[in-house]
């Protein structure tokens, strides 16, 4: 038992990622990528968005995958209420990255780029995903254009990531999130 234990604590300190998943307050790593939007190539620089005002990215496991599709379907919906909230918004996966170029347009509808991160990137947010090895897990960030870290919301459930961004977005931002139409 003993020595189960001891192989357990050591192959636990083997998997555990390289940096430590950054937190609220902590400052974003920098980080570029290059991906796609509407189907055309594009190229993202963390310092570069940051230098345009908060930046809200999410990370998600793979393009063309259940709820990855939903997810983008959603952040594209409200992709007007981020920009209007003068925020930058990109999608960030290291899963089936060679379709991202139709992932962008037929899920994220053109609203918003996604790119491919590297395994710096993947280790330095702490977003590897454990069951399913060079995948990444669904985190979404809010940073201040500072490069702080505002909001981070892990969660496998895609259903909320939108919500809760643009709610730490207008937090930030001290505004009232507007209400929905007819209201």
């Amino acid at each position: 038992m003993r020595r189960f234990l001891a192989s357990l604590a050591v192959t636990a300190c083997l998997a555990a990622p390289a940096f430590a998943e950054p937190e609220v307050g902590d400052t974003a790593p920098l980080f570029q990528a290059d991906g796609f939007l509407g189907g055309e190539a594009f190229h993202f620089d963390l310092a570069d968005a940051l230098a345009n005002g908060p930046v809200v990215m999410y990370f998600f496991p793979a393009a063309f995958t259940g709820g990855c599709n939903v997810e983008a379907a959603m952040f594209a919906e409200s992709a007007a209420e981020f920009t209007a909230a003068g925020a930058t918004l990109i999608g960030l996966t290291a899963g089936n990255t060679d379709r991202l170029s139709e992932f962008s347009e037929a899920h994220c509808a053109s609203a918003f780029p996604v790119a491919a991160v590297d395994r710096e990137t993947v280790s330095a947010y702490g977003v590897g995903l454990m069951m399913r090895p060079g995948w990444t897990s669904r985190t979404s960030y809010v940073l201040a254009a500072d490069g702080t870290i505002a909001f981070k919301h892990s969660e496998m459930n895609p259903n909320e990531h939108v919500t809760l961004t643009l709610a730490a977005l207008h937090d930030l931002a001290g505004t009232a999130e507007p209400a929905p139409a007819g209201e």
